[in-house]
């Protein structure tokens, strides 16, 4: 499994591998039950991992970057998960990735973010995207 076939899904919790897409959905992989379903695309939206952006004071940063700042700082998320109070959720967001925009990353976000980022944890997904090594192969050094 790769980086950018992970997908968020509007109501529903988690995270997924997309494995195959129709004109009226996506059929989905949980990553945490490993359960397959077929999700409608006029109840849910699927959104692809690499799509997202987080707001920053300047401009907005991949969320990979993000995650990637999560690992470099990760002593502090000791202790932090998703259902931590909102202050304490804050408070290490702001260590993780103190660059982000306090007007309009709301802790729902925040959250979300910390969640997901332990699922990739656990999953060992947090290395290097596709497309950086596909981008190697294509231009070899002579």
């Amino acid at each position: 499994m790769r980086y950018n076939e992970i997908v968020a899904i509007t109501g529903l919790s988690g995270l997924y591998q997309l494995i195959s897409t129709k004109s009226d959905g996506a059929i989905v992989k949980n990553l945490d039950d490993n359960t397959t379903k077929f999700v409608a695309a006029r109840s849910h939206n699927v959104t692809p991992l690499d799509s997202i952006e987080v707001f920053t004071n300047t401009d907005n940063v991949r969320l990979f970057d993000v995650f990637q700042s999560f690992k470099s700082n990760e002593a502090s998320l000791e202790g932090i998960t998703g259902k931590s109070d909102n202050k304490t959720i804050s408070t290490a967001f702001a260590k993780l990735f103190p660059d982000y925009d306090k007007d309009r990353v709301y802790v729902s976000d925040m959250k979300k973010m910390i969640k997901w980022y332990a699922i990739l944890k656990k999953l060992d997904l947090l290395n290097v995207p596709e497309e950086k090594e596909d981008e190697a192969h294509e231009n070899p050094t002579a």
